[in-house]
């Protein structure tokens, strides 16, 4: 079966490459994807799919019913672009002014769409429904979250047993997966941190609250905490990347400003280094004879994988691609993903799928969101496969 699916999904790739790109050249930022929407349904068309479009985003949901009776599985890929000027030189690059598939949005969106197709070739070995996630919004606009609540589980009769996603790597082998159990991606939350003192001439601070050393204090002082208070088994990263104040050389502003990211890998870490954050910033500027205000904007939570989940995919990736294309991460990664909403809900699990091109040595070349990643294509017909396989495995 394995072999027969790999064939199949590589018979796919030459009008999945040209979805991908068509892609490529009309990306779209956010929520609100219609160009983007338009181009998944019309690849979708014929295909024996009851398609739900919500109505909040541009998400779309499309579901497969097999012949026989069973439980559903989740498959997701995202859409959306990112605000930047492509530079790769690609023949099919950018169209769109200031935007670009430079997180891999485009083949995860083709190869979701190559497994719908064949998967509906498939019915017969199926026992249960299989459920297509097309997702706007996941770089910052939590289009997981809004679709959650415009009743993405509830597409079903009963809420889907499993979900899976795959996210391309461009620092990774093409073709290889790398998957991990328990934490795999961070949280990532927003903090700003506003001192108030008053205003004043700079020849004379001691009749001004100058903010700006007592930011710099609590810049400091934040760092330092996080080491001291946080156990050195629960990674966290504190940054700020945004320090504001004043307006010339000579005069003490009234206020300075910080803002940051922080980024935990459990959720009562990061429930703790907000409290943290928070009493380092009021109690410094206090002593200061200042005050300070402290915000936090909640981003999207930890990306748990589900175990059982994991290793059933491992054992898949085993039998479809072979032993060594199946790497175990020895950690997480901090960066972020609203796939997360949907793992608190339901047993899932995200994957990477290599896609470094064969001419760069992995590792070496340009990263996911930047304006020069290129990603091989030729992986994709692997990562058709492996949604197909995970859901037969479930439903066949």
């Amino acid at each position: 079966m394995t072999n027969e699916l790999l064939t199949a999904a590589h018979d796919l790739l030459p009008d999945i490459t040209e979805l991908r790109r068509t892609l490529h050249r009309h990306p779209e930022v956010g929520n609100d994807l219609p160009r983007t929407r338009q181009t998944v349904l019309e690849a979708l068309e014929g295909l024996p799919l009851d398609i739900t479009l919500h109505t909040t985003t541009s998400g779309i949901v499309a579901v497969l019913d097999g012949e026989g009776d069973g439980p559903a599985v989740l498959l997701r890929g995202d859409m959306d672009g990112l605000p930047l000027v492509e530079d790769t030189g690609l023949p099919f690059a950018s169209e769109t002014g200031n935007t670009m598939h430079a997180c891999g949005h485009d083949l995860h969106t083709a190869m979701l769409v190559g497994a719908a197709r064949l998967l509906s070739s498939m019915r017969d070995r199926i026992n249960g429904s299989v459920v297509f996630m097309f997702q706007p919004g996941e770089e910052g606009h939590a289009g997981a979250r809004y679709m959650l609540d415009e009743g993405l589980l509830e597409t079903t009769p009963e809420r889907p047993i499993a979900g899976f996603a795959l996210h391309v790597s461009s620092n990774y082998g093409s073709g290889e997966v790398h998957i991990r159990p328990g934490s795999h991606m961070a949280s990532a939350d927003e903090i700003s941190i506003v001192v108030h003192g008053r205003g004043g001439h700079a020849s004379a601070p001691h009749m001004a609250l100058d903010p700006v050393p007592i930011a710099a204090e609590i810049l400091l002082a934040s760092q330092l905490a996080v080491t001291r208070r946080v156990k050195v088994f629960e990674p966290t990263v504190v940054t700020f990347g945004k320090v504001a104040a004043g307006t010339t050389h000579n005069v003490i502003p009234p206020i300075a400003e910080l803002e940051g990211t922080v980024r935990t890998l459990s959720e009562d870490t990061r429930t703790m280094v907000f409290g943290l954050l928070e009493r380092v910033a009021t109690n410094i500027a206090a002593a200061h004879g200042a005050t300070a205000e402290f915000h936090v904007k909640w981003g999207y939570p930890v990306s748990v994988n589900d175990a059982e989940v994991v290793a059933s995919i491992e054992d898949l990736v085993t039998r479809l691609l072979g032993e060594d294309s199946l790497v175990e991460m020895a950690h997480p990664t901090m960066g972020a993903e609203d796939w997360s909403y949907v793992m608190q809900k339901i047993p899932g699990a995200m994957a990477w799928l290599g896609a470094c091109p064969p001419e760069i040595e992995a590792g070496t070349g340009p990263g996911s969101h930047s304006n020069l990643v290129v990603f091989d294509e030729g992986c994709m017909h692997k990562g058709i496969a492996l949604h197909a396989g995970f859901v037969l495995d479930r439903l066949g």
